[in-house]
């Protein structure tokens, strides 16, 4: 099993590869994916899974990976049958344990959560059954949620502060030293297409069709799971639904969407300390509304920039545009690149350069929404703090976290976010807003000289 697992990683592309959205971006018809691996049966696969209708793949497929597919065809016929029983019994076995009883479960905790996390307990029951029914059934429980937790107002007062964020984000294109007015033009039309969802989908799915019963939790669960495979499988050769939710209301999370060009805030998220209706407006800024600005500047990121306002792959950039944008990219990655998380151990400014860019993009975006919002009215300090600096405040406190040591390096070697405590000191120190809000100075820890520090944005 080990064999088979290092022979597939040794094959895989690296996560700083799979960032490229070209490189992952390969169109093949049917007959050329057969042709590409001829010791897969990709009919039968298709034929189990619910595609035995060939039109569906009228076209094309698009294959992320095909080195990995040609080793995986190797491999079929290097290694024995038994071999491979063996593998899938693990990987079956690997997937079902956290639904199984307590030896399986404590042994999968064993690992993924103690050795790789530094986790020393698992979670209570009710917490797991939450999470179990969630991951089933999702929208029906955030439907609960959001009754609970999520008022028309509270919509409302988010979608008002998307519209400012995503003007501030503009006016920051507009006045932009380094990109032509051809290129600002075309960024312009692509933030203009930004399509954006607040709080919980209007079109909730139905599962009035999934079946339940006692009789095992295991195979109730492995029933959703195939459910909500075949709710997937059936999009194919359809449009594209551009109100369907990749996100459930009750996530912490939000998304930028580059395939669709649109961004996506959770109810889950719209919650303290993100964001409280009733909170200081300095606060909301500098918590959720730098989230916001963040998945905004996710569609001009490195990656996000390749794709147009239709969400194609579409090089829109003029030549010397792309290069000033590489070059402050760069600078960026380069900057994360020398924090040294734990031991010897560095961020990865190029894994995390997407991330970092959004960071950076959407504190300043959402700093002047908020300077713009503020305008005319008398704000009072707040325990001895200004707006301004309640902004940079409440930035640093959504990404207060207790990590360890386990956790940090699984993060820094699978995870395109750099630590959170990067978060804050990388991009806040590129920030001049930032320093005349507390008057630093030139040489302090979170002061970076002018010529060192990067805005792309």
């Amino acid at each position: 099993i080990m064999d088979i697992e290092t022979r597939l990683a040794k094959a895989s592309m690296t996560q700083v590869e799979m960032r490229d959205a070209e490189a992952t971006y390969h169109l093949m018809s049917l007959d050329e994916l057969k042709a590409l691996t001829p010791n897969l049966n990709w009919d039968i696969l298709f034929s189990k899974i619910g595609l035995s209708d060939k039109s569906k793949f009228d076209k094309g497929i698009i294959v992320g990976q095909p080195e990995f597919f040609k080793e995986a065809d190797r491999m079929i016929a290097d290694i024995s049958l038994e071999d491979w029983k063996n593998y899938l019994k693990w990987n079956l076995i690997r997937y079902a344990s956290d639904k199984l009883s307590s030896p399986f479960a404590d042994e999968t905790f064993n690992f993924y959560g103690k050795i790789l996390r530094g986790v020393e307990e698992q979670k209570p029951r009710w917490k797991e059954s939450l999470d179990f029914v969630s991951g089933a059934m999702g929208e029906p429980l955030g439907q609960l949620f959001v009754e609970k937790k999520f008022t028309p107002e509270t919509r409302a007062k988010a979608i008002a502060m998307v519209k400012n964020i995503k003007e501030s984000f503009g006016e920051r294109i507009k006045i932009n030293q380094w990109m032509s007015d051809e290129t600002k033009s075309k960024a312009l039309k692509k933030l203009a297409k930004f399509k954006v969802k607040i709080g919980y989908t209007d079109d909730w799915k139905d599962y009035s069709g999934l079946q339940a019963d006692r009789s095992s939790f295991y195979n109730n669960m492995k029933r959703a799971a195939a459910y909500n495979t075949k709710l997937n499988l059936d999009k194919i050769g359809k449009p594209y639904n551009p109100d369907e939710w990749g996100m459930t209301p009750q996530t912490v999370n939000a998304s930028y969407s580059s395939t669709r060009n649109d961004i996506t805030f959770p109810a889950g998220i719209m919650q303290p300390p993100f964001y409280d209706p009733d909170a200081d407006d300095a606060v909301n800024y500098g918590g959720i509304g730098s989230v916001i600005g963040h998945e905004i500047t996710h569609g001009f990121d490195d990656q996000g920039r390749k794709y147009d306002g239709e969400g194609n792959l579409n090089d829109w950039w003029t030549e010397d545009d792309a290069k000033n944008f590489k070059e402050r990219a760069d600078k960026l990655a380069k900057q994360f690149s020398e924090y040294v998380v734990i031991d010897s151990l560095h961020v990865n400014g190029e894994l995390t350069l997407g991330e970092n860019i959004a960071d950076l993009g959407g504190i300043i975006a959402s700093y002047y929404a908020l300077e713009k919002f503020l305008e005319g009215k008398d704000v009072p300090l707040i325990n001895g703090f200004t707006p301004q600096q309640r902004f940079f405040l409440a930035f640093s406190q959504v990404w207060a976290t207790n990590r360890r040591p386990q956790s940090m390096r699984l993060q820094v070697n699978t995870d395109p976010h750099s630590p959170e405590k990067f978060r804050v000191i990388g991009t806040m120190s590129n920030v001049e807003e930032f320093m005349k809000a507390f008057n630093g100075k030139p040489g302090e820890p979170m002061i970076r000289n002018a010529v060192d520090r990067v805005v792309i944005w």
